[in-house]
């Protein structure tokens, strides 16, 4: 089955134990889970990704939508934020696990490099309120993101920032960045729409 490749997962923040916990274990897996039910189109069971004939001619949203399916299947609660940070106001994130040794949250970047910025922050500050243990955040590689709608989050650009968000001061806690990349491009399948919300046509 041809579906989306993680090509990197890099630990941009690893504090204290919380990479040795058990949540932890169990989320890179549930997330590993997320990553490969995505589909394209959606029901092939494959995902195979349209160059387009110009640049950036896929959108991006729609690809999430199977692995949020599955991350709910798999017991995270979505578009949710843990009972800690009640009334700070940050924005829900994609998802959150909820365990007895603590919360992770979860962000897939359907948005620009700013959106990308805001969801590692958004992690990073509910780790540092106490609120997470740790967090992940998906992005396209640099392979995918020619592809993808234009200032489309990714890998590349995020890079230069991994050493700022690693001396943030954490006592315990645990950020993953995860790059993903398409199996194969055809040029049979569909584009991914687009959507109408302002200039990023996500």
């Amino acid at each position: 089955m041809n579906i989306v490749k993680i090509v990197e997962e890099i630990n941009v923040v690893c504090h204290g134990n919380a990479d040795r916990l058990e949540t932890w274990y169990r989320a890179c897996s549930d997330v590993e889970q997320a990553i490969a039910s995505i589909d394209w189109p959606h029901g092939s069971g494959s995902f195979k990704l349209n160059p387009g004939t110009t640049k950036n001619a896929n959108g991006v949203v729609p690809i999430k939508i199977p692995g949020i399916v599955k991350l709910r299947e798999l017991g995270w609660k979505t578009e949710s934020l843990p009972r800690e940070l009640a009334g700070v106001r940050m924005g829900n994130l994609d998802a959150v696990l909820e365990t007895e040794e603590g919360v992770i949250g979860f962000e897939w970047e359907t948005g620009n490099i700013s959106s990308s910025h805001r969801a590692a922050n958004k992690i990073i500050h509910a780790m540092l309120k106490g609120g997470l243990i740790g967090g992940i955040l998906v992005v396209p590689a640099e392979s995918m993101r020619r592809y993808l709608t234009d200032r489309i989050g990714n890998i590349t650009e995020l890079r230069a920032y991994f050493p700022v968000w690693s001396a943030v001061n954490i006592n315990a806690g645990v950020f993953r960045v995860v790059a993903i990349e398409y199996d194969q491009l055809d040029s049979n399948v569909p584009l991914i729409p687009k959507g109408r919300d302002g200039m990023a046509m996500r």
